[in-house]
């Protein structure tokens, strides 16, 4: 399975998360300032290797 970020609302917080295209670890790479902006949100999608690849999605929502 590949994972990857498909979107990030707001957009400006696309540099403080990466994910792990392997595991699909979510990680921060910048601070998050809870006063600037409330909410985080984020779209995941997944796919398998298979052929035809199925793809899956999921929301995290901080």
């Amino acid at each position: 399975v590949i994972y990857e970020i498909d979107s990030i609302v707001p957009p400006s917080a696309r540099d403080v998360f990466s994910i792990d295209a392997n595991t699909g670890e979510i990680r921060l790479t910048g601070p998050l300032d809870f006063e600037t902006v409330t909410l985080y949100d984020l779209h995941i999608k997944a796919k398998d290797k298979g052929t035809p690849p199925l793809p899956g999605h999921c929301k995290v929502v901080l």
